[in-house]
C-alpha cells in the first residue's frame, strides 16, 4: 500500500501517564488532556486508555470536541472545556454534562443564567495574558462565583518549559495571592508545570504533551510510530537536482528513495534538506524539498533498498523531527491527525 502505518502504542501513553502522576505526587489528581484529537493520534482511543489506566477527569480545547469524548467515555468522567462557555453551547453542555472553564464575566454571566446550578470551573490569568480572568475582574466577580461552586479554579503557565524562567514564579505567586483561602481545588500544572516541582501541582496537575512522547518530558516513551513506504529508488548522477526548485544538486553518484508522505500528511515542508528518515536505526537525510505527498531520500549507504522508512519511532522522537523543521513537536503531533495514515493501535488494555 502507498500509505504510511501510524502505530499508537497506548502502552507507552499509559506509561508517561503512570510516571507523571507519580511525579504529581501522592494525594494529587492527574488529569489529562486530549484535546486536538488526543494529539493527533485519536481522542477516543487514548483516553479510553487513560481512563482504563485511572485517569478521571480529561480537558479538551471545545464543548464539540467534548461531545465527541463523552460519547466515547460514557457519563462518568468529568470533561472540562478549556474554551468555556460559548454562545450556543448551553444544550451541549446541559445534555453531556460538560464542565466548562469559564473565562471571562461574559461567560460567567451566560452560565448562569442559561445552566444555574450546572457545574463550572473557573480559569484565571495570572500573566499569559491568553484566557481566564483578569486580578481586577477576578476580584469584582470572585465572591459571587466561589458562592456557586465551581468543581476547579485554575491558570496556564507560560514558559514551564524553561525551568529557569522567572516568568514562572512570578505566575505561581499571582496564582497564590488570587486563589488562597478560596475552598476550592487549583489547578496551574500541565506538563511542564508537573516537572517544575510539588509547589506547582496544587490540587490537580493536567498533563498534555508528556502523555504523547514530548518535551519537557525528557523520560517519555515514544508513542507513535510513523512508517512510510518507498514508492520508488532510483540512481542520481553526479551534477542533477532533485524536487522542486532543484534545492539538492548530488555531488557524486546518489541512490535515492522516494517515500509515499509529505505536508499534505502533516509533515513539514520545511524539514526539506535537513530531516532525516531511519532505516533499521540507519539516518537517512532528507534530499530536496518536502512535498505534497512525497519525500525524497538518500539511502546510497544501506546494503539494501528498503521497502519502507521510519520518521518517527524509536531512533527519532517528535521534537527531534520538529528541531529539522523549525517547529515544535506539538505541531508535528497534532499534523498527524489530518494525513492519509494507516492507523493501528496496540496495548491499551491494562
Amino acid at each position: 500500500m502507498a500509505t504510511g502505518s501510524l502505530t499508537i502504542d497506548l502502552d507507552a501513553l499509559v506509561s508517561n501517564w503512570k510516571a507523571l502522576d507519580a511525579a504529581s505526587g501522592a494525594g494529587v489528581e492527574t488529569a489529562a488532556v486530549v484535546k486536538a484529537d488526543g494529539y493527533g493520534l485519536g481522542g477516543a482511543r487514548v483516553a479510553r486508555a487513560l481512563a482504563r489506566a485511572g485517569a478521571r477527569r480529561f480537558f479538551v480545547a471545545v464543548a464539540e470536541e467534548g461531545a465527541e469524548l463523552r460519547q466515547a467515555l460514557g457519563p462518568h468522567p468529568e470533561i472540562c472545556v478549556f474554551g468555556g462557555h460559548m454562545a450556543g453551547d448551553s444544550d451541549m453542555i446541559s445534555d453531556l454534562g460538560l464542565v466548562p472553564m469559564l473565562n471571562s464575566v461574559e461567560q460567567l454571566t451566560r452560565h448562569f443564567e442559561a445552566l444555574p446550578g450546572a457545574p463550572f470551573g473557573i480559569q484565571l490569568d495570572t500573566g499569559m495574558n491568553r484566557l481566564g480572568l483578569e486580578v481586577a475582574e477576578w476580584a469584582a466577580v470572585a465572591e459571587i462565583a466561589l458562592a456557586a461552586g465551581p468543581t476547579l479554579v485554575m491558570s496556564h503557565l507560560a514558559c514551564s518549559d524553561d525551568p529557569d524562567s522567572p516568568v514562572n514564579a512570578k505566575q505561581l505567586e499571582m496564582f497564590r495571592a488570587m486563589t488562597d483561602g478560596c475552598g476550592v481545588p487549583r489547578s496551574l500544572a500541565a506538563t511542564g508545570g508537573i516537572l517544575l516541582g510539588p509547589e506547582y501541582h496544587f490540587d490537580v496537575t493536567r498533563p498534555g504533551v508528556g502523555l504523547y512522547g514530548g518535551l519537557p518530558f525528557e523520560e517519555a516513551a515514544p508513542v507513535a510510530h510513523l512508517s512510510l513506504p518507498v514508492i520508488q529508488t532510483r540512481e542520481i548522477e553526479q551534477g542533477e537536482i532533485v524536487g522542486y526548485g532543484g534545492t539538492w544538486t548530488a555531488d557524486e553518484d546518489t541512490v535515492m528513495a522516494t517515500v509515499a508522505a509529505g505536508y499534505g500528511d502533516g509533515l513539514i515542508r520545511a524539514m526539506g534538506n535537513k530531516g532525516h528518515l531511519f532505516h533499521e536505526g540507519i539516518p537517512c537525510a532528507i534530499l530536496g524539498r518536502v512535498s505534497m505527498d512525497l519525500i525524497t531520500v538518500d539511502v546510497s549507504h544501506l546494503d539494501h533498498a528498503p521497502r519502507a522508512l521510519d520518521i518517527l519511532g524509536v531512533d527519532q522522537t517528535v521534537d527531534d523531527v520538529a528541531e529539522a523543521a523549525g517547529t515544535i513537536g506539538y505541531e508535528i503531533l497534532t499534523g498527524l491527525g489530518g494525513g492519509r495514515y494507516r492507523r493501528q493501535y496496540t496495548g491499551g488494555q491494562g
